[in-house]
């Protein structure tokens, strides 16, 4: 009898399992506070969200606790204060918890033309930390600042934790490449630069609900390599730029290798398969790599061998932009609106508010 009980909870659980696979769940919502980073700690299952210094601001690093947002790691380092940059948070861009119960916190606020700040970063150099906090004692112990980066043309942008190397990959559209860091000795290497892999293609613009993003200049919405993603073995670094329609990867033992020319590495690439367009990008412990999809407001993801799939679409999915994936198998996921912000729109705010977070079941 106890046999049969236990067969009937678990056809029930996979049946409910099964009922939630393609729906977008909401799990919390921001007003007019627009979410960019989203991870999970897989030991856990916290729930992680950064926001990035457009006005109205609150917090640039949040956990997710019942639905409610608490400034992470204090209220002290969420404080915007220009007078103290060096322990507070400027522009928080991108999360990653990684394999060792720590969160990582690239805090990015490039100069110039690509600053992301309310009123432009008028700097002549970008400002950028990536920071290491251990999530067992909620204590920051470590934080790289990048000297090495030629930070008047830097924009880092998204970020991997490699363990198993001691590295950290990371997209860098300022500079059409990726940035290898070594988190031991903190020094920098830029490969990759302007390889066809890692910059657009030239007269491609972004579409969107019908209207060409660009900006009140006339000027195209343009990233060059931007989303990534690294598989759970540490094997595959992929890799592409927002305005790209092309999957690419590389196995990072050659990210690795210092003795390895930009022209070796070129020739390491492998395209996976034509996606359209992507924003961001994660990978699950099957080898799948889930990617946004903008244009179909959707969700796709890629298979090992290369088949591309939709997991889900929905009208809500409005510039799809971050991820993370829990142990109990779902997507969590920031839809940032980019293309309804007054800069792409003559002015005129068509955001949906309030932003949200959602998360939906993998397959």
């Amino acid at each position: 009898m106890k046999k049969i009980f236990t067969c009937i909870l678990a056809m029930a659980a996979a049946l409910n399992a099964q009922s939630q696979q393609g729906k977008l769940i909401e799990v919390a919502s921001f007003g007019q506070n627009q979410p960019i980073g989203v991870t999970v700690a897989p030991k856990n299952n916290r729930l992680f969200v950064s926001f990035p210094h457009h006005q109205p601001y609150l917090y640039g690093l949040t956990e997710i606790i019942n639905g409610k947002r608490v400034p992470f790691p204090d209220a002290e380092w969420n404080k915007y204060d220009m007078q103290n940059p060096d322990n507070h948070f400027v522009n928080v861009q991108d999360l990653y918890a990684d394999d060792q119960n720590n969160l990582w916190i690239l805090d990015s606020a490039p100069a110039g033309a690509a600053s992301v700040l309310d009123k432009g970063n008028n700097a002549k150099q970008g400002r950028f930390k990536l920071i290491k906090i251990d999530l067992a004692e909620n204590a920051i112990k470590q934080i790289y600042t990048f000297d090495d980066l030629p930070k008047e043309k830097s924009a880092l942008n998204d970020m991997c934790i490699d363990n198993s190397k001691g590295l950290a990959y990371l997209s860098d559209p300022g500079l059409h490449a990726i940035v290898v860091l070594n988190l031991a000795s903190g020094k920098s290497r830029i490969v990759l630069k302007d390889d066809k892999a890692t910059i657009v293609q030239l007269g491609l613009k972004l579409h969107l609900d019908g209207e060409d993003v660009v900006d009140q200049s006339g000027n195209p919405f343009v990233s060059n390599v931007n989303g990534i993603a690294l598989t759970k073995d540490n094997k595959y670094f992929y890799f592409r730029a927002i305005n790209q329609t092309k999957l690419y990867r590389i196995e990072t033992r050659f990210l690795a290798d210092e003795t390895l020319t930009d022209t070796d590495l070129s020739a390491k690439v492998q395209t996976v398969a034509e996606t359209g367009i992507c924003h961001g990008m994660i990978a699950d412990s099957r080898g799948n790599i889930y990617l946004s999809d903008s244009p179909d407001h959707a969700i796709q993801y890629v298979t090992p061998d290369g088949q591309v799939h939709f997991l889900v679409k929905d009208e809500r999915l409005i510039w799809p932009d971050s991820f993370g994936i829990s142990s109990d198998g779902y997507l969590y996921l920031s839809a940032s609106q980019m293309n309804r912000l007054p800069r792409y729109n003559d002015g005129q705010d068509k955001t949906a508010y309030p932003y949200r977070v959602y998360k939906v079941k993998l397959p």
